[in-house]
């Protein structure tokens, strides 16, 4: 059984793909152990308080420095006996030493076709407001491990999503989400718990 812990800074609403997921049978030899989030009013908390998981909150305000917090971190991750960890809108930098030991059991999921509006700077609807700009006709998301770059690390699945005439950051956003994220995560993770995505 595959221990994953998700961490979160907002809503939760790849949380809940996962979630429902694990539910309905679509990923199977995985259980979701812990959610932790930076941000004590994350609705991404209590989606998992309402499934009977544990939810913890570590926010770098409780530290006297960025160190400090990145140890607590690493001592709950440590705690919970995690296989994989899930990036699932973590708007906090994972501290080398984490990624370290965690070598290919962090993903993450990013809402672009990588190498497109990537990177440093490109998170939330910051990234769909570079693809309408940029005026592209396709976008969709990625999930990829983490490795030490941002958005850097081999990419596990992508799923393209069309990008509409008339299109708002916020549609893209939903539709994105919709269409991409909340199949391709699940998806990823249940090849990972079921040996057809390599963890070394």
């Amino acid at each position: 059984m595959l221990r994953i812990g998700v961490f979160v800074s907002g809503g939760g609403t790849n949380l809940q793909a996962i979630l429902d997921a694990i539910d309905n049978g679509t990923i199977t030899n995985a259980s979701v152990e812990v959610v932790i989030s930076n941000n004590s009013s994350a609705y991404a908390l209590q989606r998992a308080e309402d499934h009977g998981i544990d939810a913890v909150c570590i926010s770098p305000r409780e530290f006297e420095d960025r160190e400090q917090f990145y140890q607590a971190l690493m001592n709950k991750t440590d705690e919970y006996r995690l296989d994989l960890i899930v990036l699932a809108g973590f708007l906090v930098a994972i501290p080398e030493a984490m990624i370290k030991k965690y070598r290919n059991r962090i993903i993450n999921v990013h809402p672009s076709l990588i190498p497109s509006f990537c990177g440093v700077g490109y998170y939330g609807l910051k990234v769909h407001e570079a693809a309408l700009e940029r005026g592209v006709k396709i976008t969709g998301a990625t999930v990829h491990y983490v490795d030490e770059g941002t958005d850097t690390g081999p990419i596990i699945l992508q799923k393209a999503v069309e990008v509409r005439k008339g299109d708002t950051p916020k549609d893209l956003q939903r539709r994105v989400m919709e269409e991409a994220e909340w199949i391709i995560l699940p998806k990823a993770i249940q090849m990972i718990a079921n040996g057809q995505e390599e963890i070394v």
